[in-house]
């Protein structure tokens, strides 16, 4: 049956998972120079949005305070993370798409650049077993701050997928991917069917020019 691939933030949820994730860290205290990082934090989402973005830049930035903690304590901040900033974000219409395909007994995944600690019970809450995203290095029960493998970012999502597919018996014939963002577009040229999803500015003309369907979750 085909594949249903979905990127995560802004499509699935109403925001970004790794902006909100350094958000909700300030507000807890964890970071307490809140000045400087939101000054980054919304560099880098700036960096994202005109697809100028050093991805191995970023993730250095954001992997820093997973480094900086046990994993006890940031699966405590990540349990909390989920109820103040993900739950109200949830979009009906993201898990009605989920569910139309199961029903059709099509495979369902996400591929995302945020990291898989953040992404890994969002995509959960959505019902979704199978989650390709950004890894973050996990050594001795601790994160060192590192990238593990390739980014899933542009074309690293194509990159990670490949294997991907191999491992699980899958193919991309009457395949989909559902995205908002024109970063995705290596990987929308790829599939059969491409959807745009409440599409930045780039992505909503290439789907408009291409005959792309363009469809509002919001």
């Amino acid at each position: 049956m085909p594949l249903a691939i979905f990127d995560l933030d802004n499509t699935l949820i109403g925001g970004d998972s790794d902006y909100l994730w350094g958000e909700f860290l300030c507000d807890e205290g964890i970071i307490t120079d809140r000045e400087s990082f939101q000054k980054m934090n919304d560099y880098f989402y700036h960096q994202y949005e005109i697809g100028e973005l050093d991805i191995y830049a970023w993730a250095e930035f954001s992997f820093k305070v997973l480094s900086e903690h046990s994993f006890d304590k940031l699966n405590q901040l990540r349990k909390d993370f989920m109820e103040t900033k993900i739950r109200p974000i949830f979009l009906e219409k993201a898990q009605n798409c989920i569910d139309n395909h199961k029903k059709n007994g099509d495979s369902v995944l996400v591929i995302t650049a945020s990291n898989t600690f953040v992404t890994k019970p969002i995509v959960e809450m959505y019902g979704i077993e199978h989650l390709l995203a950004t890894e973050p290095e996990f050594v001795s029960g601790r994160f060192t701050g590192k990238v593990s493998g390739i980014p899933c970012f542009q074309s690293g999502k194509i990159d990670n997928l490949m294997p991907w597919l191999v491992t699980n018996n899958e193919n991309l014939i009457g395949s989909y991917f559902y995205s908002d963002s024109h970063n995705d577009l290596p990987l929308l040229e790829l599939v059969d069917n491409p959807v745009a999803i409440n599409g930045d500015p780039i992505l909503t003309a290439a789907a408009n020019e291409n005959g792309w369907k363009n469809l509002d979750w919001r």
